[in-house]
């Protein structure tokens, strides 16, 4: 009797003994497993800074470690330091490399998920020209994720909060640009295929502003542009300006889904299509629908450029082939024959410019309410209001 209860008691202490043990090779196999993970997430760090470092765009960091046991891996960077070399039409490959300074960048990925990548960046990041400090970029919070790597992504996103970007002129930081929040997404777009992709992006700004160009651009506004890119031939590491080249031999295009821009009581929206001439300029048509558009015209101060004499390089950029000389000949001809007919045409240039630019488009209606329609043209470059040159943008390479 006595062996027959020694025998039971045995087989019970069994289970005692197998869950510790089984407790313990589990969590030697997920220590194992996450060690194993931690150095692919540091090898698929290597292989995109190759990537990108053969793109001509080099990032490199003091000290890299990776933490995060036992359900996270994070990728600690700091003393980040990024090196841009042709990455613009006008920088040659001899020049030296645009450089940028940023404290701190740490990459969070999910053991169960290490497809997707989260990122927080410490501000600021100090741009420099030629071994010189030429801006500050700050933010409160700034955060990506990426999704595909190693791979071709399959999105990415990128937002900040509380955004403003200085110029350093000598020992002064002078204001460029202000936003309070920003958001960049980007996707492989449905209709997109393995030969031809397709890129679906959106830009959302709130409370943005641009100091020093022009007091219109100083009022803060918000912006929503969607858009499509099509002539893409693969997702291989390149600069800027040979991908441009290749979307243009392609005859690739940025179709403008919608573009919303609100500035108080303004609002605009566009759509069309632009592409890449063979000499890299923007080359297409927006419609334009805008509420509002006569509180635009004031604020451009037509009508004080008028009183202080016309300069050439003003009418070479709003009236292409219109000499100084003439205009200025023609309002002093008029204060000559009528005292004050001249002075009278200045003050009035506003109300002039409003109605021509009226008589480009046709009435329409925007959000309830009035509004014009007008097609806005990219040609070789040059952004013409119908006859009226109102911007020039360099070319793409």
């Amino acid at each position: 009797m006595s062996d027959f209860v020694l025998s039971t008691r045995r087989r019970r202490l069994w289970p005692v003994f197998i869950m510790p043990v089984l407790v313990v090779v589990l969590a030697a196999a997920w220590s194992a497993f996450w060690f194993f993970a931690a150095s692919k997430v540091d090898e698929t760090v290597d292989v995109w800074r190759a990537r990108e470092a053969a793109a001509g765009r080099i990032y490199d960091c003091a000290n890299r470690s990776v933490a995060g046991f036992p359900f996270r891996l994070e990728v600690r960077c700091s003393g980040v330091s990024v090196a841009l070399l042709s990455q613009t039409a006008g920088q040659a490959a001899t020049q030296a490399p645009i450089t940028a300074k940023l404290g701190e960048i740490l990459v969070v990925a999910q053991i169960y998920s290490p497809r997707l990548l989260i990122a927080e960046f410490k501000a600021p990041a100090i741009p420099s020209d030629r071994g010189q400090p030429a801006m500050v970029v700050n933010w409160s919070t700034a955060r990506s994720s990426i999704v595909g790597l190693p791979g071709p992504p399959d999105s990415a996103d990128i937002v900040f909060d509380d955004a403003s970007l200085d110029r350093i002129v000598g020992s002064v930081q002078a204001p460029t640009m202000r936003a309070k929040h920003i958001e960049l997404h980007g996707r492989i777009a449905e209709s997109s295929t393995p030969e031809k992709p397709v890129i679906e992006s959106v830009l959302q700004l709130t409370g943005g502003s641009i100091q020093g160009v022009h007091p219109l651009l100083e009022v803060p506004f918000d912006a929503d542009i969607r858009t499509l890119l099509s002539g893409l031939k693969d997702f291989s590491p390149k600069p800027w300006p040979e991908r441009f080249r290749e979307i243009q031999a392609a005859g690739g295009r940025v179709e403008i889904v919608q573009s919303r821009v609100q500035q108080g009581d303004v609002i605009s929206l566009a759509t069309g299509s632009l592409g890449l001439t063979a000499s890299g300029n923007l080359d297409g048509e927006l419609q334009m629908t805008v509420a509002g558009l006569e509180k635009v015209i004031p604020a451009l101060g037509i009508d004080k450029l008028l009183e202080m004499g016309v300069p050439q390089a003003a009418l070479d950029r709003f009236a292409p082939g219109v000499k100084s000389q003439d205009v200025n000949n023609l309002l002093g001809a008029l204060d000559r024959a009528i005292p004050g007919l001249g002075k009278l045409a200045r003050q009035n240039a506003n109300v002039g410019v409003a109605a021509g630019i009226n008589s480009l488009g046709t009435e329409a209606t925007l959000e309830g309410r009035k509004a014009r329609s007008f097609p806005l043209k990219f040609v070789d470059g040059a952004v013409l209001l119908g006859s009226l040159k109102v911007a020039q943008i360099p070319p793409l390479f």
